[in-house]
């Protein structure tokens, strides 16, 4: 099972005065579009409960595509980023490919520019794993949620190592 051995992602109720300071960009694909609504719809969710009520979102077409968003919220100094996305295997090796370039241009982003980047992107043997995965009723798993919560709990983290 895709969630067995998670951490209970959380942020402390001190520092919730914190994260309203932040400033936080979601980058999300469009494919696959009640997936990604539903995952959107849910890191919104997280953040607002968080008291991040307005995030930019920049909507791109699809995974492949993502790296450049998260760049370009990067170089607008955003404190966290969520990017999320929905690639669901084929018959031919775009799967791997488009996995392989999200992934990477993610890491790369967050790697150079030091801001945190949660990894919303799902990808999937079969659209009933995403769906599984999409925190839409029934899903067992919100990826959304946990994109959203891993990106701002690691900003305050990050932030906290000013403080000590």
């Amino acid at each position: 099972m895709s969630g067995t051995g998670a951490p209970e992602l959380a942020v402390d109720p001190a520092d919730l005065r914190k994260c309203a300071q932040l400033r936080v960009g979601v980058a999300a694909a469009r494919w696959h579009t009640e997936i990604m609504d539903a995952l959107l719809d849910s890191a919104r969710k997280a953040l607002a409960d968080l008291g991040i009520d307005e995030p930019t979102v920049l909507r791109v077409p699809g995974c492949f595509e993502l790296p450049v968003a998260a760049h370009a919220l990067a170089k607008h100094r955003y404190d966290a980023i969520v990017a999320l996305g929905v690639v669901v295997r084929g018959g031919t090796p775009h799967f791997e490919y488009v996995c392989r370039a999200a992934t990477d241009g993610l890491v790369k982003v967050a790697v150079e520019s030091g801001i945190p980047v949660g990894f919303g992107v799902l990808t999937c043997d079969t659209e009933q794993q995403a769906r599984e995965r999409a925190g839409l009723p029934g899903s067992s798993e919100d990826k959304g949620r946990e994109a959203a919560l891993s990106a701002v709990a690691t900003a305050l983290a990050l932030r906290g190592l000013g403080e000590k």
